[in-house]
């Protein structure tokens, strides 16, 4: 307790000290979470704290202005608010605070600790919605990168600074897949944002990760599905900054940012209440922008040498893979892990469905022996599954196909290389080498 004053001590003797007169305002309406504010002209993205009748105050944030009045959202519940509420502006407008002291512990969207650890001494100040690079100052994704799973490993191999996307239904397997990426992927730091989870999810991925070795080398940012639209939004751009401000240093980073449509639902309610109509089954062309913007901070930067290689997790609502959210995700990334609901119904862990997946930077990854095995395979994957109903029915005969005879002849050696146990990790060196052990021995 006492080294935690004499922190708190030296970090407000440090922090500048504010000249001319405080901005304050008064609540003027308060609508469905609405708040207008007249007398406090702050720009969009400003935090302000608002007081209620219990001698408290309400942290909110200004998401848009109208007729001379800033328009506010609560980053919590309007609990005891009242007409005429003094509001006084806090912080630095559009700015968050990042630094080492991330590294090992799980914050909220306002960088607030929920480990339970110590407050953070963050001296360092980055723009919430990132610093935008010209396009000419990203450098090409030329080099492989470990994700642990052997299945991307070897047949969409991801590289360093690529986007890729994990697409499909609720329930299939995404969290799994992501859990043993965060677990296993070869990195220099790791943010992990969950966003819109349930909060015993949150939980238990802090449980997990934040025990062993890897723990100084990982971030979690989490906001649980009953908060606040705008501080589920805000969780995804601090998270981002949090990768950008590692990748100034020259860091790889790996950015999991789970989920991407729950951060664009959190835009369309946000665009909803601004007034903004419905375009693309609901969805206002803000709450699309907004997965776009999203993406685009991921990437690697020629100035710095750094990376910061972005893992999407898409929800197909209704497994429906031409939602708006999926469609915008799938034009803008890098390539996409599709997972299939039949395989999981299998006990096929992980359930990717091959030939629906790709990724767009494989080829220039990996040696040609290996992306020769790896066509031929999805091949043979993509004629099994085709035939399969015919296989069932008893109605195809060997002989038929060529290509799904050896298809059906490699069927137990194929399933065992696609699949791979919870919270086992594969090399990208054993992958490639299993691959060409299965396709060379059977050419043999």
């Amino acid at each position: 307790m006492i080294a935690q004053l004499q922190l708190d001590l030296a970090r407000m003797r440090a922090a500048p000290a504010v000249r001319g007169p405080v901005l304050t305002g008064r609540v003027v309406t308060c609508d469905g979470g609405l708040i207008e504010v007249e007398g406090l002209p702050l720009p969009v993205g400003s935090l302000g704290l608002i007081e209620n009748d219990a001698g408290a105050e309400c942290l909110a944030e200004v998401i848009g202005f109208r007729a001379g009045h800033s328009l506010m959202m609560l980053l919590g519940d309007a609990m005891l608010l009242r007409p005429r509420a003094r509001v006084r502006a806090l912080g630095q407008p559009g700015e968050v605070r990042v630094g080492d002291a991330l590294l090992g512990r799980a914050v909220d969207a306002l960088g607030d600790p929920i480990d339970g650890g110590p407050r953070l001494d963050l001296p360092q100040v980055w723009p919430l919605g990132g610093r935008r690079e010209g396009a000419l100052e990203r450098a090409s994704v030329e080099h492989p990168f470990d994700c642990g799973v052997r299945a991307i490993n070897a047949l969409a191999a991801m590289g360093v600074g690529q986007r890729l996307g994990i697409m499909a239904g609720s329930g299939v397997g995404k969290s799994v897949l992501v859990d043993t990426i965060a677990g296993h992927a070869v990195a220099d730091v790791t943010v992990v944002a969950l966003i819109g989870e349930r909060a015993r999810e949150v939980s238990d991925f802090v449980s997990r990760h934040m025990g062993g070795h890897r723990r100084g080398g990982i971030v979690v940012v989490a906001v649980p599905a009953d908060h606040a639209p705008n501080l589920r939004l805000r969780a995804a751009q601090y998270a981002s900054s949090i990768a950008e401000y590692f990748r100034s240093q020259g860091k790889r980073v790996l950015l999991i940012l789970d989920s991407l449509t729950r951060v664009a639902h959190a835009a369309r309610e946000l665009a909803l209440v601004l007034g903004e109509p419905g375009a693309a089954r609901g969805y206002p062309p803000s709450a699309l922008a907004a997965v776009t913007r999203l993406v685009e901070r991921a990437g690697n930067s020629a100035r710095s040498g750094g990376a910061v290689t972005g893992v999407y997790t898409v929800l197909a609502d209704g497994d429906d893979t031409n939602d708006p959210v999926v469609d915008t995700a799938r034009a803008i990334l890098d390539g996409h892990i599709v997972l299939s609901r039949d395989l999981a119904a299998r006990g096929h862990y992980p359930a990717i469905d091959i030939p629906a997946s790709l990724s767009r930077v494989m080829d220039d990854l990996v040696p040609p022996a290996v992306l020769d095995a790896a066509r031929r395979l999805r091949a043979l994957i993509a004629a099994r599954e085709s035939g399969r109903d015919l296989v069932m029915m008893g109605a195809y005969r060997a002989g038929g196909d060529p290509l799904l005879d050896e298809a059906l002849a490699l069927s137990g050696p194929i399933d065992a290389f696609l699949t791979q146990p919870r919270g086992h990790a594969v090399t990208l060196a054993d992958s490639h080498a299993a691959l060409l052990s299965l396709m060379g021995g059977h050419d043999a």
